[in-house]
């Protein structure tokens, strides 16, 4: 008779399937506050997914940028040492061809030589005639470059042209303006042929730079061919190469760049180039990760309070269910389960129509902005799941609460 009371009793407990169906039937209930709960699992999900998948995406463009110009920039100087009295001195040159050189090495795209010409007490003016009276102005520096150097700085001829190997070859008295020093010199035009004077030498003013991305100094410059500088000025050697490398040719041309401007000794040039991944980026990176973290975070925590405080209510207001049920043969398990199982199911369809709408805001901003987006689809579906871990830490109190009710209490209308 015992046997058979226990098999009974075993066929009578409350099984997963009553579980299921129990807290579906209280989740459906009140389909408005379900709703309004579901909204702020979505919310804190969607803001998760938004702010990490717009810090991702920042941080590609922020990596473009770098990439566009830290990591495609080179710079190549004879290499220094310290003298007795302090002063600094060569060890080396580079090579009047240097620029030639580096177009040969895979991954440089442009590269191009640039020296300061000294011109001693020569005044650099746009008219021969020298007026005592005049107020003295601060002369614009001089400096020679290959032909090649402009597209290796990223520069931009706005009028005229930029001298070429015939010029620099024949030692042509050109010149070009950086934009600064050509409005400190009243150079406007370049189709009328206009000349400035460096002593008593005229050079004909061929072009005039207006932008350029690397170097700016050359904007405030006189830039010469060359040739055109060894010819009347002496110029002993280029003082440094500037180069424009394919991203991430930067550790090779390293590599190699020394060895081909001095291959007897490369120990006597100096080569900077960009290495592998930059720390600057990676600094910015994790900065701009730590903060959209904090706020999903704190978007996280608000959409698990919401959850927690409605699944609280829901009890509060089903006391006399759960004391009927208790005097039914409930369990304090089986109680506790339910509002449990109630409260994850919640959460987890908040995190996962919170991460499609996540998605869709960064899809949409990205192309908004014209940005590609990025999003670890990986990192979607932990947020789709960690809606039901949110759920299931939010509901422990409630449920907790909901399975120490006792039956006559509740009956009686108390908690």
């Amino acid at each position: 008779m015992t046997a058979v009371t226990q098999r009974v009793a075993r066929s009578d407990r409350f099984g997963l399937r009553d579980l299921l169906a129990e807290a579906a039937a209280g989740i459906g209930a009140r389909p408005g506050r379900l709703l309004l709960t579901i909204l702020g699992t979505v919310l804190g999900i969607a803001s998760v997914v938004v702010t990490v998948g717009l810090a991702q995406t920042a941080s590609g463009q922020i990596n473009k940028q770098f990439d566009a110009v830290a990591a495609t920039q080179a710079v190549a100087r004879p290499e220094t040492s310290n003298g007795w009295d302090g002063s600094q001195r060569a060890l080396g040159s580079l090579p009047w061809d240097a620029s030639a050189r580096a177009e040969r090495l895979a991954g440089v795209q442009a590269a191009g030589t640039f020296s300061t010409v000294d011109v001693g007490d020569a005044e650099i003016t746009a008219v021969p005639v020298h007026d005592p009276s005049a107020a003295r102005t601060v002369a614009p520096d001089v400096v020679a470059t290959s032909p090649g150097a402009l597209e290796a700085v990223r520069g931009r001829i706005v009028q005229g042209r930029y001298f070429d190997a015939g010029h620099d070859a024949r030692a042509d008295r050109v010149v070009v303006l950086g934009v600064d020093a050509a409005e400190r010199l009243g150079v406007v035009r370049v189709d009328r042929q206009p000349s400035i004077f460096i002593g008593d030498r005229a050079y004909q003013v061929i072009g005039i730079v207006d932008d350029v991305q690397r170097r700016t100094d050359v904007l405030a410059s006189v830039l010469m061919p060359e040739g055109t500088a060894r010819a009347d000025f002496a110029l002993a050697s280029p003082d440094e190469l500037h180069l424009h490398l394919a991203v991430g040719a930067g550790p090779v041309v390293g590599s190699q760049l020394a060895i081909a401007l001095s291959p007897n000794a490369p120990e006597t040039v100096d080569v900077q180039t960009p290495p592998a991944t930059s720390a600057v980026r990676q600094g910015v990176q994790a900065d701009v990760n730590t903060i959209f973290l904090a706020l999903g975070g704190v978007a996280l925590l608000i959409g698990g309070v919401g959850i927690a405080n409605v699944t609280l209510l829901s009890v509060l207001e089903r006391v006399g269910e759960i004391g009927l049920r208790r005097a039914l043969g409930a369990t304090r398990r089986d109680i506790g389960a339910q509002f449990m199982v109630e409260s994850v199911v919640v959460g987890l369809l908040g995190g996962m129509l919170g991460a499609a709408l996540g998605v869709a805001v960064v899809v949409g901003v990205s192309a908004a902005q014209e940005w590609t987006p990025i999003l670890d689809l990986r990192m979607v579906g932990v947020a789709a799941l960690a809606g039901g871990v949110i759920g299931l830490l939010a509901g422990l109190y409630p449920s907790l609460k909901a399975a120490s009710i006792e039956p006559i209490a509740a009956l009686r209308g108390g908690v």
